[in-house]
């Protein structure tokens, strides 16, 4: 059982982002996203910065996009995360739909052509061993507060939420309280 409980602890996070209907053909968006696959988001968003491509802002804010979401990911699951440990695990570009156009042409005939559009996704994961050091000082943590230490903080936890919501603790809409008993 301690064994299951530290492997979900040394979990990395990981987090994605999609744009999608993106106007831009998918064969120029391939061309920014091969450049920043596998690096460090902060490395990665310096190369978009200072790459001259109309795709590379496109892309730098879905990298943006996927790292608040592993932020969020972090905040929501109650875990420290440090940012300059993400890096772009997964980067691609699909192709979304054609939007079909007609271009007149001489003799009252007409040409068509296509605007391409891409589905640009980008998924950033914490380095594995970020996580184990996450992991190791969570675990350190619970160590010196103890079992009460850690009971006190998963009802300071729950409260938080509570208060989130708009309700009180204890004291819900279905009624589980005081005087929510039919008479």
């Amino acid at each position: 059982m301690a064994t299951q409980a530290q492997a979900i602890q040394t979990r990395a996070i990981e987090a994605s982002a999609l744009a999608r209907h993106v106007r831009i053909s998918p064969q120029k968006a391939r061309l920014v996203i091969d450049l920043i696959r596998g690096q460090r988001a902060e490395d990665a968003r310096q190369t978009l910065r200072f790459t001259k491509k109309r795709a590379a802002r496109m892309i730098e804010k879905v990298l943006m996009s996927a790292v608040h979401n592993a932020e969020r990911k972090a905040e929501d699951a109650n875990e420290s995360l440090d940012t300059d440990q993400l890096f772009v695990s997964k980067a691609f570009v699909n192709e979304g739909p054609r939007w079909k156009r007609l271009r007149p042409a001489p003799m009252g005939r007409a040409f068509r052509y296509q605007k391409r559009t891409s589905h640009i996704v980008v998924y950033v994961t914490e380095h594995r061993s970020a996580a184990e050091d996450r992991a190791a000082a969570a675990a350190a943590e619970a160590a010196q507060t103890g079992v009460a230490g850690a009971v006190k903080k998963g009802l300071k936890r729950i409260k938080a939420s509570q208060r989130a919501r708009g309700g009180k603790p204890g004291k819900g809409k279905g009624g589980s309280g005081k005087g929510s008993k039919k008479k």
